[in-house]
């Protein structure tokens, strides 16, 4: 780390000491998720007032959890399952557009639905912008299945959601969340570009070993856990208080810097650090995660200098000077030493160590550690947001009316059509409540949405007149009100677009409207103009019409089985069939919802096809940017491709309807003419098979804990297929080379042209006259019946496994072809494991965890189907993998000067509460590497 960057804090300013100042109580919101609709409670210890959730989302059930943990704390007693929707969000409102929040969200599962099983994992979203990923699976049923997130943000609006997403793991939950308002100048590494999640804040030595410090004695109701060893550090404190003074950016509470951790003499260091994920992290790529260190600082003893006493130290960052010079902290004075951006390592060791004038040994009070996240996605303009939340309001609309109305573009809200510009805010085009039972009159906030273009509020029950204002939408051009119960006139504004053909306005079917003789009309003069306005396009509309329809019937004669000039493009009887039925290429790609790109567009986003991403049986995939500068990645068939217009298709229409974090999404698709392509959302650091070879984007040897993660995550793809699809889908084609890495290097499926659905309710089998797959990771059993099966997919997926676990190929060459199947039983069953695990490794792995996966993977790869385990099975083995990878090492390490402890930070404080000595205030105390994106800690 550049030494630049760090700065000194300290705290002295040429006036008088000014205390720290308590905020008003009145700018926090404080939820017990699942309480009892308009309940509330003073909690004992911090006097704060938590209510209901209620208030602040309309979706989810109130649950209870089991009696056996009602010991935690009261705030866990009960909480809000969210089975229904992808995404289900609460709204906290009335808060000040630009000021910087804290906000904290708990989870404890508590077996509260009585199946004993917590949901794997679930996303949390600030708004538009991912927060973290919250895995229960991590945490012992003997803490209920904790979990605690927090982030300090800066809102941009007065309003703020907090959403959590289903991603196909499990149903999520929530127990409470709070909102903590913080000065601007606090924490000036979060701007508007950029969270700041938490790591690790720790109060080192603290007097009372089994509680958490918090509000009241920090007014801004932060959480300083206890962090202590006494094996390793002497503990220092005084009963004076601390002070800060000045610009304070961080204003620690008193009590956290009365106390502190020592070195037990001078020539000892003081360590700690963690790890990233990110093994190839770069100064200069803001996509990568970035960490930021704080480190708190308060003499707490009274020096004699007179007698030469001197507390000095240095601070290192991996065997470099964090800060240029030695340090010395001022007696009763709080100081930091902070990062001001962002850092990218792929691992972090903190040491302290004495100058060599020092007579006594470091210190330290406390420490923060934060890891960096965007917020620079744009929401829904905001005018149209809240326009369209209050219509949603108005009329109790639920469907999936979360969030953000128009971002993500995949969590879109039902009947919303919105216009997605460069640079620019999302702003909403078209409104469709057709049908929903609507009642009450118009909103009043329709004329708001100054984009709309077309809206649909047909067959509902809607009372009252028709506002005029709905005439100052510049982009108006279709009104659909037919079928309600209006009454009434037309507004006159209304009629003078009608007039001018710039207005379609529908109102049939409204039996009180318009029944004052002249009310739906302009006066008698315009009126016959606008005959003449409306009868001439009429007249164009009918001629238009019938030479259609008398060129499609000249076609269809054409077209006849008969016909000589057809009668090559008549499909074989015995053509195997699709497991979706077409009724023609214009009518399969109505079911396409995604956007239609035309060749024009797709040579202009990919640059003329000048580079080339990689190339299959379909074509080849080129590199092309949307106007919006979102990357893409172009699969264009090739006219020499043996793939055609059905396995094209069968892609496009599967990929529009499953969506899961594990699975490669579709932009959009092109058919123009002969042209045919699928575009997909870039995958930075392509196949999970160039990984494995070492022949990646980063050219090194894959790590044990990354392949391990990468096999979850694959697994959890294709589980969603065999199980979150009706009816099921089988890939057919599961191999390395379909396994797509983004820049977070998180595996996702791809390829899904020889997908096919297979329906378990009816026992119906799917039966093909031509066999998928790839060489090497064929089902035997498919191989001879030509019937796929889910289990078809099983097999080939463990031999991904033993891919991961060998580093090679799915077929060996040398000295002959042999299947890894084959070579890797050959020498397991010599007990041989040395001969095949990938000896690049170099043994940086769990021994146990290792065997357990080359089992999965035999058992993945057994003969016949009926003895391989399900896709669900092979997820929860996976799962079990990944945490015995995890408790190889802690989270957060600490030692003294040698370096050579291994000490788990949290683990001496792993029951502690602020209020009941439990877990579920400080679960934060044992990161997960599976719910972070981007920090990790070993």
């Amino acid at each position: 780390m550049a030494t630049r960057r760090w700065l000194l804090l300290l705290f002295l300013a040429a006036g008088v000491l000014q205390p720290l100042a308590q905020p008003d109580s009145r700018g926090f919101i404080s939820i017990d998720c699942g309480l009892a609709e308009e309940a509330s409670y003073m909690d004992d210890t911090t006097t704060l007032a938590y209510v209901s959730d209620a208030g602040f989302t309309d979706a989810g059930t109130n649950y209870n959890i089991s009696a056996e943990y009602l010991g935690f704390s009261r705030r866990g007693h009960n909480l809000r399952s969210f089975p229904d929707g992808v995404r289900n969000c609460y709204t906290l409102r009335s808060l000040v557009s630009g000021l910087k929040y804290l906000i904290r969200a708990s989870f404890l599962y508590g077996n509260y639905d009585g199946l004993n099983r917590p949901p794997a994992s679930f996303d949390l979203h600030i708004g538009v912008n991912f927060w973290k990923t919250v895995n229960m699976s991590t945490w012992g049923a003997d803490q209920g299945n904790t979990a605690t997130v927090e982030a300090i943000i800066v809102v941009p609006n007065d309003l703020l959601q907090v959403c959590l997403v289903n991603t196909g793991s499990g149903t999520p939950f929530i127990s409470s969340l709070d909102l903590r308002p913080l000065k601007r100048t606090f924490y000036p590494q979060a701007t508007a570009e950029q969270g700041l999640v938490m790591l690790a804040r720790l109060n080192a030595a603290p007097v009372n070993k089994t509680v958490t410090i918090r509000y009241p004695d920090d007014p801004h109701d932060r959480l300083w856990y206890p962090w202590f060893d006494a094996t390793i550090w002497a503990e220092i404190s005084t009963t004076e208080r601390v002070y800060g003074i000045g610009d304070d950016l961080f204003e620690v509470p008193w009590k956290v810097m009365q106390t502190a951790i020592v070195t037990r003499n001078a020539s000892k260091n003081i360590w700690f650090g963690w790890e990233s994920l990110d093994t190839e992290p770069r100064d200069d790529d803001p996509s990568r995660p970035g960490y930021v260190a704080i480190l708190h600082f308060a003499e707490l003893q009274l020096l004699n200098a007179s007698n030469g006493d001197l507390r000095q130290f240095y601070i290192n960052l991996n065997d470099e000077l964090a800060y240029p010079t030695g340090f010395t902290p001022e007696h009763l004075i709080s100081n930091a030493i902070y990062d001001t951006k962002p850092s990218r390592h792929s691992g972090y060791n903190f040491s302290i160590n004495a100058t060599a004038n020092s007579t006594l040994p470091p210190i330290l009070n406390a420490v923060e550690v934060y890891y960096v996240i965007p917020t620079t996605n744009l929401g829904t303009d905001s005018q149209d947001a809240p326009a369209a939340m209050a219509i949603k309001a108005k009329y109790g609309v639920r469907k999936n009316w979360m969030g953000d109305p128009c971002f993500p573009r995949t969590m879109a809200w039902d009947g919303l059509n919105c216009s997605y510009a460069a640079a620019n805010p999302p702003r909403i085009t078209s409104i469709n409540l057709s049908s929903s039972g609507l009642n009450s009159d118009i909103s009043s906030s329709f004329a708001h949405l100054k984009a709309l273009q077309y809206l649909d509020l047909s067959n509902n029950n809607l009372t009252g007149s028709i506002p005029d204002a709905l005439s100052q939408l510049p982009s108006l051009t279709v009104i659909d009100l037919s079928g309600n119960q209006l009454n009434g006139s037309i507004p006159s504004g209304l009629l003078k677009r009608i007039q001018d053909g710039s207005l379609d306005l529908r109102h049939g079917n409204n039996p009180n409207l318009c029944t004052d003789g002249n009310s739906c009309q302009l006066a008698a003069k315009k009126k016959s103009k606008l005959a003449i306005y409306v009868a001439v396009p009429v007249l164009v509309i009918m001629v238009i019409v019938s030479v259609a329809l008398l060129v499609f019937f000249l076609r269809r004669r054409n077209q006849q089985p008969g016909s000589m000039k057809n009668r090559r493009a008549v499909k074989p009887q015995n053509e195997e069939a699709m497991s979706t039925s077409y009724g023609g290429d214009d009518d399969s790609l109505r079911l396409v919802e995604n956007r239609r790109f035309t060749y024009e567009e797709l040579e202009r986003i990919t640059h003329g096809f000048d580079q080339v991403l990689g190339q299959g049986g379909f074509g080849y995939v080129y590199d092309g940017f949307l106007e919006d500068g979102t990357q893409v990645a172009v699969k264009l068939r090739s006219h020499s491709s043996n793939q055609g217009v059905k396995e094209f298709l069968a892609e496009a229409q599967i990929l529009t309807r499953i969506h899961h974090k594990n699975l490669v999404s579709m932009i959009g698709y092109c058919k123009d003419g002969e042209y045919m392509a699928l575009v997909y959302e870039y995958m930075a650091q392509g196949t999970l098979r160039e990984h494995i070879a070492g022949s990646g984007h980063n050219g090194g040897c894959l790590p044990w804990r990354q392949r391990l993660k990468n096999a979850l995550e694959s697994a959890q793809g294709l589980e969603y297929l065999h199980t979150g699809c009706n009816p099921p889908l089988i890939h057919r084609d599961v191999k390395a080379t379909n396994i797509l890495l983004n820049a977070r290097l998180e595996a996702k499926i791809a390829d899904f042209g020889l997908t096919k659905a297979f329906d378990y309710h009816n026992n119906t089998h799917l039966f093909t006259n031509t066999l998928a797959f790839t060489p090497g990771y064929v089902d035997p059993e498919y191989q001879a019946t030509m019937q796929p099966t889910t289990k078809s997919d099983v097999y080939s997926f463990g031999v991904v496994l033993l891919e991961l676990v060998t580093g090679k190929p799915a077929i060996l060459s040398d000295p002959e072809p042999t299947s890894i199947v084959q070579w890797a039983r050959q020498r397991l069953a010599r007990g041989n494991m040395e001969g095949v695990v990938d000896a690049r490794m170099q043994g940086g792995y769990d021994i146990n965890g290792v065997w357990k996966v080359v089992e999965i993977a035999l058992k993945c790869t057994a003969q016949g189907s009926a003895q391989r385990p399900t896709m669900a099975d092979v997820v929860a083995q996976l799962q079990e993998c990944v945490e015995l990878e995890e408790g190889r090492a802690p989270s957060f390490h600490t030692g003294g000067s040698s370096g050579d402890e291994n000490y788990n930070a949290y683990a001496s404080a792993q029951s502690t509460d602020v209020s009941s000595n439990t877990a579920f205030e400080t679960e934060l105390r044992i990161p997960t590497l599976a719910a972070d994106p981007g920090p990790t800690a070993r």
